[in-house]
């Protein structure tokens, strides 16, 4: 009897409907009965990548993605969307003809509904490079590579808070369950890397005292999908993933031997169950294995000259920061990930916007630029698609008829950068 007929015996029209209530949905199933059954292929996993096989269906110029985002929505208005007519308007109501009549949804305690005061940028602007981008003076690392970047400044969003704002700029959707960006990569594409994985994650310190929103793993999962593509978080310790290291006493050729009796007893309840997740779990074990000897080797930057500490910043050294994080984007795409994923908390700026955006900028700008600097010059940059965002904008207005210090934006999700 071949796997297909003992699937065909283990999957009960009992089980079928627990599955499905669970909420995996028609997607979900076609993975539980195997793609490549129905398809006729042997097949239909790339032996090489481990993505899928023809895939993707044109020759891209990308091989691989670094998403640097900014969570809590940076301020446009004050970072790349220079709007000179704001300061004829400064400190007067926001205008009917914008608002048509009807009151303005907002996350901060707002006034009185016709106190939607006008607040111009209070940073200087100019135009830079060939192409006349105009960026603030809070990123003038940036405006240095403005020629290497395209900035789009008609994004707009449905979502109106933080929650489903993330989640509908990783996945396409505002309201969770669905496969992130990098999960959707690393399920087509696979991994030019056997010894990491294709989609890996890395959490940095805000740079503000306020501003930090949390983050969750679900921003990272693979929803639906099979959970070996989801997003594997890297942490600033010594130890970057949990459990990377053995115990003590427990030496490597002791480790291979557990891993061994593991797997056989996994592939027992593979036979008998036909589960994805149980195939998931033994791939998982030995990639962990894997990762042992590549992520010490990943996280060691002491091979890296003083000019690329000194590019990308004073930050560069210290762990969990945004610029050690560029760094190691850096070395992650030199090794084939897939998907690089950048998650830097700090940008929900309600109030005291001109500090703490001052302080967001400054451990910001240069890493940033680094990055597109330090791909640009080891020929990564041009297979790279290197993406800055956050999930939604700020306003123009804020709730209150006098600009005091400590002002901040609220969020809009109608207009914003990327």
């Amino acid at each position: 009897m071949d796997q297909k007929q003992k699937y065909n015996l283990q999957m009960t029209r009992r089980e079928l409907f627990g599955l499905t209530a669970k909420g995996i949905g028609v997607a979900a199933l076609a993975s539980l009965l195997k793609p490549d059954w129905l398809l006729g292929e042997s097949d239909s996993m790339d032996p090489r990548t481990g993505g899928q096989l023809g895939l993707p269906h044109f020759k891209p110029k990308a091989k691989r993605v670094i998403f640097l985002f900014q969570s809590g929505a940076p301020s446009q208005v004050d970072l790349f969307d220079y709007k000179p007519g704001l300061k004829a308007r400064q400190g007067t109501q926001l205008p009917a003809s914008v608002r048509k009549g009807a009151p303005l949804q907002g996350m901060t305690d707002m006034s009185p509904e016709d106190s939607y005061t006008v607040v111009a940028s209070p940073f200087g602007f100019r135009q830079y490079g060939q192409s006349g981008a105009w960026v603030s003076e809070l990123l003038p690392h940036t405006a240095k590579i403005v020629d290497e970047i395209s900035i789009v400044r008609s994004m707009q969003s449905d979502a109106a808070n933080h929650e489903p704002g993330v989640t509908f700029l990783q996945t396409g959707f505002p309201i969770v369950g669905r496969p992130s960006m990098g999960a959707w990569v690393s399920y087509g594409l696979g991994s030019e890397n056997q010894n990491l994985p294709a989609f890996v994650v890395l959490l940095s310190k805000p740079d503000a005292p306020d501003g930090d929103i949390p983050l969750t793993a679900r921003y990272w999962s693979a929803g639906f999908m099979p959970s070996k593509y989801q997003g594997v978080a890297f942490r600033a310790s010594s130890d970057p993933v949990a459990y990377l290291s053995n115990p003590p006493g427990i030496s490597r050729t002791i480790q291979r031997r557990v891993l061994d009796d593991l797997d056989k007893l996994n592939q027992m309840s593979y036979e008998k169950y036909i589960d994805p997740e149980i195939e998931t779990r033994i791939a998982q074990h030995e990639m962990a294995y894997r990762m042992q000897a590549s992520v010490p080797d990943l996280m060691d930057l002491s091979k890296e000259p003083e000019t690329v500490f000194e590019m990308y910043g004073p930050n560069a050294r210290q762990p969990g920061t945004y610029a050690a994080n560029c760094l190691l984007a850096r070395r992650l795409a030199e090794r084939g990930v897939r998907f690089i994923q950048l998650y830097h908390r700090g940008w929900d700026h309600h109030s005291n916007l001109v500090r703490d955006i001052q302080l967001q900028c400054k451990g910001v700008d240069q890493p940033s630029a680094a990055l597109i600097q330090d791909l640009k010059q080891r020929g990564l940059l041009d297979d790279t698609l290197v993406i800055w965002a956050g999930e939604f904008g700020r306003t123009v207005y804020i709730g209150d008829k006098s600009v005091s210090d400590n002002y901040g934006r609220d969020h809009h999700g109608r207009c914003f950068t990327i």
